[in-house]
């Protein structure tokens, strides 16, 4: 009896509990037998925990007074929470590409990423204890272990003229495939983070976009077989700063 065919967007559904029991029982007993499959999903399952650490507290304060003012007041107020729920619903239903996404525009797809992106961030660099997966002390092993993880090399760049020094880095799910994101941070504490997945198509090359979520600045661009995007809570010509420095040092 072959193997029932599972779907990367299926994993994604199962982990949003949005598949018929049926098919859950099914791809239950498929990942009992894949234990690399298994563990991607485990992965999904904890950054949509972390998002909702995150963001579920705000959701749950209590009305404040002047949401009853009239006007200007509770529409800013309004916009606020749903600020808050635009977060979770973009980012943290790790399905997110299942609605639509696939037959969406090329700028479409650039903007869901610098989303994904700039979540990913949001949800790690406060971290104090485990803000990344492995440290900048084994930098050799990150480096090789996220190279074979993404099936291409993958570079750290060397930010410290910029004055930040590597944290270390993580592997997250993308929306097609394992995705890298690696950290640095300043003397004064302050953090970015480079998100790294591959490009699907290994001609592309793109110019610096921008884009914001919730205070916090993207940067990203594609590379011929990578794309990157750099997020942090800094200003725009900072931001810009070293993402030139970036790019600069990985086409020297």
């Amino acid at each position: 009896m072959s193997e029932p065919q599972i779907t990367e967007e299926e994993l994604h559904a199962y982990v949003d509990g949005a598949l018929p029991a049926a098919r859950v029982v099914e791809i239950e007993a498929y990942l009992a037998g894949q234990p690399e499959d298994a563990a991607r999903v485990s992965a999904y399952r904890e950054q949509l925990a972390a998002l909702r650490r995150e963001f579920d507290p705000v959701l749950e304060e209590p009305l404040p007074r002047r949401l009853q003012m009239p006007r200007g007041s509770w529409m800013r107020l309004l916009s606020r929470y749903a600020a808050v729920v635009a977060w979770i619903t973009l980012g943290g239903v790790i399905g997110w590409h299942t609605h639509g996404y696939n037959s969406a525009s090329p700028r479409a797809e650039g903007t869901a990423w610098a989303r994904r992106a700039a979540i990913a961030h949001a949800v790690y660099s406060p971290e104090v204890r485990h803000p990344v997966e492995v440290g900048a002390d084994q930098e050799q092993h990150l480096v090789a272990w996220l190279s074979k993880r993404l099936g291409v090399k993958v570079l750290a760049p060397k930010l410290e003229e910029a004055g930040l020094a590597l944290v270390g880095g993580r592997l997250l799910p993308g929306e097609r495939g394992p995705v890298a994101q690696f950290m640095y941070q300043d003397g004064k504490g302050q953090r970015l983070t480079l998100y790294v997945r591959i490009n699907p198509d290994e001609r592309s090359e793109s110019a610096f976009l921008f884009a914001q979520e919730q205070g916090v600045g993207v940067f990203y661009w594609l590379d011929r077989r990578l794309g990157y995007a750099l997020s942090g809570a800094v200003e725009k010509r900072e931001l810009l700063r070293i993402a030139t420095a970036i790019h600069s040092q990985l086409n020297p």
